[in-house]
C-alpha cells in the first residue's frame, strides 16, 4: 500500500480498496504478519484520526449543522462498513496459522483483545450501534443548548458554576434553583433517550448470546482482570471508608456555617467567606501558569506539555454551542493529543487542565509502539496518567496563588478525591442495576437512584427539591455515551493516590515510574501496568482503607 494520504478517509468508496487489499494480501509467515499488522495499524490511524477530528469538530459547535451532518454521515455510512471490515481483518489475524507464533509477551494482549471481539461481533448490532451514537448526539445537543439569563447575561451551565462559589448565599441558591429548573426542563426528552438507549443495549447484548448488557460490556471491554463482583467490592469499601469521610467533612461544613441543614447550594464556597478561589481570568494565563508547573516538577513534562500549544491542539474555553465536559483525543496519524474543555476560570477547571494533560503525556511516553492498538491502554490506567497529575502538581500551586490559597486548592482537591470516589460508586452501582434489570420502568430507575444517594451520599438537605434530585443522574454524560465507562476512574484514582505517596517519599522514584508505566501504553494486561510503576491492582478494602487514611491525615494538616 503507497501513501493514502490523499484519499479522503469521510468516503467509505475511497478506502474501501485500500481495506481490501490488506484482506486479500497472502501471509506466509510470522514477519509478513507483523508487517501486515503495522501497516493495516497505520491506515486505521490515518481513517480514525478522521473520524475522531469530524467527532472534534462536532462538540465544538454543535449548533453548526454542516459540521453536525458531516459527524453523522460518517456514522452512518463509514463507521458501520468500517465495523464489518474490522472483523473480517480481526479474524484475518486471529485465525492465521502465524498468529499463535508471535512473541507471547508482545502479542498476547492483542490476540486475546482481538479473539474477544470475534466471539462478540454480530453484524446485526452496526445498525443499532449507529442508532446508539446517534441518540448520544442527540443527548449532546440538549446539553449544549442549555442556556440561563443570569446576572443581566446569558449564561452556560459551564458558566453557572462561579456563582455556587460565591459568599453570598441568596446569589448561591438563585443560581442553583435557575440552573435546576433549566436542566428539568429537558428531563423528560433526557429520560426518553436513555430508555431507548437501554433497549438497544439490551439487544445488543441478546444478539452476542448474553442475558444482559452488563455481562456483555465487561467482556467488550476487555474487563480480563476485574468482575462484576470486584467492583461489589469496591462499592462495599467505598459505603464503607470513603462515605464516613465525606460525610464528616460536610458536617464540618454545616458546623462552620452554623447551619441547621446543608443545602444544595451550600458546598461550593468558603466557610471563612473568602473569595472563591480564581486561578485564572483568560484562558491563555491558565495555559501559561500550567506550563510553568510542569516545567518544575519535570522538564521532560514541561515540554510535552509545551508541545501542544501549536494553536491546533488545545480547544479551551466555554462557550454557547460547545458540548459540555472535557476529554483528550489522541490524533493517531499526525501523532498529536487533542485537549478539549469549557474553562470558565475556576480551580476545577485548572484541575481538569492538569487532568488532561496526564492523558496527553500518556499519548506521547506510548507513541514510540509500533502497534497503533498498544498506544492506547485500558481505560483504568489511562486514568491513572491524568489524575496522577492532579496530585503532584500539588506543590507547584503557588503559580496561581499565593500560600495561603494554594493550601485551600489542595484541601479542596483532596475532599473532592473522597467525594467523587462516593459518585463513582454511585455511578457503577447505579450502571450494574440498569443492566441487569432492564425492564424496569422509569419510577423504578428514580427509585434506585434515590436510594443509591442514601447509600453513598452527602448530608445534604434536598426538601423541596425532590424531583430534581431523582433525575441527577441525567448530568453525567458517561451514562448516555461511554456506559460503564466510570468505574475506571476509581481504580485509576487507586493507581495515582499510590504514585503520589511515591512522590512524598522520593519525586525521582515516582516520576521514573510514572514514565515507565506510562511507556507501556497498552501492550501488558492491567495488573502487569500496574505493577510496572510499582502500584497494587487491587480494588477492596485494605488498599482503598490506607489511601484513604492518607489522605485524611493529610487533611489534618491542612486549614480548613
Amino acid at each position: 500500500m503507497a501513501s493514502f494520504e490523499s484519499l479522503d478517509a469521510t468516503k467509505w468508496s475511497e478506502i474501501e480498496p485500500q481495506y481490501q487489499d490488506l484482506l486479500d494480501r497472502e501471509i506466509n509467515s510470522s514477519e509478513a504478519l507483523e508487517a501486515w499488522l503495522l501497516e493495516l495499524g497505520r491506515f486505521d490511524a490515518y481513517v480514525g484520526e478522521t473520524g475522531s477530528m469530524l467527532y472534534v469538530n462536532m462538540t465544538c459547535d454543535t449548533e453548526n449543522e454542516e459540521i453536525k451532518q458531516a459527524y453523522l454521515d460518517f456514522v452512518e455510512n463509514v463507521q458501520p462498513e468500517l465495523a464489518k471490515m474490522g472483523d473480517m481483518l480481526n479474524r484475518k489475524f486471529a485465525e492465521n496459522q502465524y498468529a499463535d507464533q508471535l512473541d507471547s509477551e508482545e502479542y498476547n494482549v492483542l490476540l486475546r483483545d482481538t479473539r474477544m471481539d470475534l466471539a462478540l461481533f454480530r453484524e446485526e448490532n452496526i445498525p443499532l450501534g449507529t442508532e446508539l451514537t446517534k441518540l448520544g448526539q442527540r443527548y449532546n445537543e440538549i446539553c449544549g443548548a442549555m442556556t440561563v439569563e443570569f446576572d443581566g447575561e446569558e449564561r452556560t451551565m459551564q458558566q453557572m458554576g462561579k456563582y455556587l462559589q460565591v459568599n453570598e448565599r441568596g446569589v448561591r441558591e438563585d443560581a442553583y434553583k435557575t440552573v435546576g429548573e433549566r436542566r428539568f426542563q429537558d428531563a423528560e426528552e433526557i429520560d426518553e433517550i436513555y430508555e431507548k438507549m437501554i433497549e438497544l443495549r439490551q439487544q445488543v447484548a441478546e444478539n452476542a448470546g448474553y442475558e444482559n448488557y452488563r455481562d456483555y460490556i465487561f467482556d467488550a471491554k476487555h474487563r480480563f482482570d476485574y468482575t462484576p463482583t470486584d467492583c461489589e467490592a469496591f462499592q462495599d469499601a467505598v459505603e464503607a471508608i470513603c462515605v464516613p469521610l465525606m460525610r464528616d467533612v460536610d458536617d464540618q461544613r454545616k458546623r462552620d456555617l452554623k447551619l441547621d441543614s446543608l443545602r444544595m447550594w451550600d458546598l461550593g464556597h468558603d466557610v471563612h467567606g473568602r473569595e472563591p478561589l480564581k486561578p485564572f481570568t483568560e484562558v491563555e494565563e491558565m495555559v501559561a501558569g500550567t506550563s510553568r508547573m510542569f516545567h518544575r516538577l519535570s522538564p521532560e513534562l514541561g515540554k510535552f506539555f509545551d508541545s501542544l500549544r501549536d494553536g491546533t491542539s488545545l480547544d479551551l474555553d466555554s462557550r454557547k454551542g460547545k458540548a459540555p465536559g472535557g476529554y483528550q483525543l489522541q490524533r493517531d496519524h499526525s501523532r498529536k493529543p487533542f485537549i478539549f474543555m469549557n474553562a470558565t476560570g475556576l480551580q476545577r477547571d485548572l484541575e481538569t487542565m492538569v487532568h488532561e494533560a496526564g492523558h496527553a503525556f500518556h499519548s506521547i511516553y506510548a507513541d514510540d509502539l509500533p502497534l497503533v492498538d498498544y498506544r492506547s491502554a485500558p481505560l483504568e490506567f489511562c486514568e491513572v496518567a491524568a489524575m496522577s497529575m492532579e496530585l503532584l502538581t500539588h506543590d507547584f500551586l503557588d503559580e496561581f496563588y499565593t500560600k495561603e490559597d494554594a493550601k485551600r486548592a489542595v484541601r479542596e482537591h483532596l475532599e473532592g478525591i473522597v467525594s467523587i470516589l462516593a459518585w463513582i460508586a454511585t455511578i457503577d452501582a447505579f450502571q450494574h442495576w440498569i443492566y441487569t434489570n432492564p425492564s424496569h420502568s422509569r419510577t423504578e430507575r428514580h427509585e434506585k437512584w434515590l436510594e443509591l444517594g442514601n447509600r453513598f451520599g452527602s448530608i445534604l438537605d434536598w426538601s423541596g427539591f425532590e424531583d430534581w434530585r431523582k433525575v441527577s443522574w441525567q448530568k453525567q454524560l458517561h451514562l448516555f455515551s461511554y456506559p460503564f465507562y466510570y468505574i475506571e476512574y476509581g481504580i485509576a484514582q487507586l493507581g495515582a493516590l499510590q504514585i503520589w505517596l511515591q512522590y512524598r517519599e522520593n519525586p525521582e522514584h515516582a516520576l521514573k515510574n510514572y514514565a515507565t508505566a506510562m511507556r507501556l501504553g497498552g501492550s501488558r494486561p492491567l495488573p502487569d501496568l500496574f505493577e510496572a510503576g510499582e502500584m497494587k491492582f487491587d480494588l477492596g478494602r485494605t488498599t482503598v482503607q490506607g489511601l484513604i487514611d492518607a489522605v485524611r491525615d493529610e487533611l489534618s494538616k491542612l486549614p480548613a
